[in-house]
């Protein structure tokens, strides 16, 4: 834990450093924020249903660096939303992620390619709990750090026409390490087969490490005078996993963010993510929501607002 707080504070002196010494003309540093509101209210409806109130807040930010050779680019990314339940009974979160991101890369060959180095940190702000099997929300199943993902690679960078719209970065050396801070959670053995809990640690433990390679495309463009579409795909594959047979493995994790602007301070979004990690123990439920397997599944969110909107640059 206090390496990987030593790592992540690293990144942010790096980058504070750079800022202080050099002129503000190489950074480019903005973000936004879009707050989205939704209501449903229901009285006598004949086809069923629920009333309920959600609202959820993306933000985003970044600030890049580039000096003749040298790159820095740096994102966080912090959503959360709430929903109600149970005719307004219960707040539920629905949606909830921290993630920082800090790339270094200095010029390698063919102007377009960067000898460069990657870390990833993920992890969320506040517990989870799976609502089927604990309708009274009494045990989580997921806090801060619990889990938390860290992710280090170095490798090439390719980014054509100096890399504002597309980048692809490849790594033959990544690791990748699970974080489950919380004893409880760590303990509960959601793979009875592998002895491992949700998040594919081994039962008991707090971290789990994988190294290998990976590949990570990241698109960001205009698709019109108001729309843009940012996405980003994300490959590991641990090929030194003691088991033989999960070295052909690839988790994924696609992510689309799409943004329409309806005026200066409206703005409408879709963001839908896939994600697969064969390690993630996923719960199977029959038809009377009663438990009766687990095992690795592909995980689908789609989110979709219209609200209140405000970038800078």
């Amino acid at each position: 834990m206090k390496k990987m707080c030593t790592l992540i504070a690293a990144i942010a002196i790096n980058a504070a450093v750079f800022a202080q010494t050099d002129s503000t003309s190489n950074w480019k540093k903005g973000g936004g924020a879009i707050l989205n509101f939704n209501q449903t209210s229901l009285t006598n409806w004949a086809a069923g249903g629920e009333s309920n109130l959600s609202s959820t807040i993306l933000t985003n930010f970044y600030a890049n660096y580039k000096m003749g050779t040298t790159t820095l680019d740096n994102t966080l990314n912090m959503n959360y939303g709430l929903i109600t339940a149970n005719n307004y009974a219960d707040i539920r979160k629905n949606e909830d992620r921290i993630e920082l991101n800090s790339k270094y890369g200095r010029y390698a060959f063919a102007d377009d390619f960067y000898y460069s180095a990657l870390v990833n940190f993920l992890t969320q702000f506040a517990p989870g709990y799976d609502y089927l099997a604990d309708p009274d929300a009494l045990v989580p199943i997921s806090k801060i750090m619990s889990p938390g993902y860290l992710t280090a690679a170095a490798g090439l960078d390719w980014k054509p026409g100096k890399g504002e719209k597309f980048s692809l970065f490849m790594s033959p050396a990544t690791g990748k390490f699970t974080f489950v801070m919380d004893d409880t959670i760590a303990s509960f053995e959601a793979d009875t087969v592998n002895h491992k809990n949700r998040y594919g640690v081994t039962t008991g433990d707090n971290l789990r490490a994988e190294f290998g390679a990976s590949l990570i495309a990241a698109l960001n463009t205009s698709l019109g005078k108001n729309t843009s579409l940012s996405s980003k795909l994300t490959l590991f594959n641990n090929y030194t996993d003691p088991i033989a047979d999960h070295r052909a493995n690839i988790d994924v994790d696609l992510q689309n963010n799409l943004n329409i602007k309806v005026s200066k301070y409206i703005a409408a979004t879709i963001f839908v993510q896939v994600l697969y990690d064969h390690d993630i123990a996923i719960p199977t439920y029959d038809e009377n929501d009663v438990q009766i397997g687990t095992g690795p599944k592909t995980q689908f969110k789609e989110v979709f607002g219209i609200g209140l909107s405000y970038k800078f640059e």
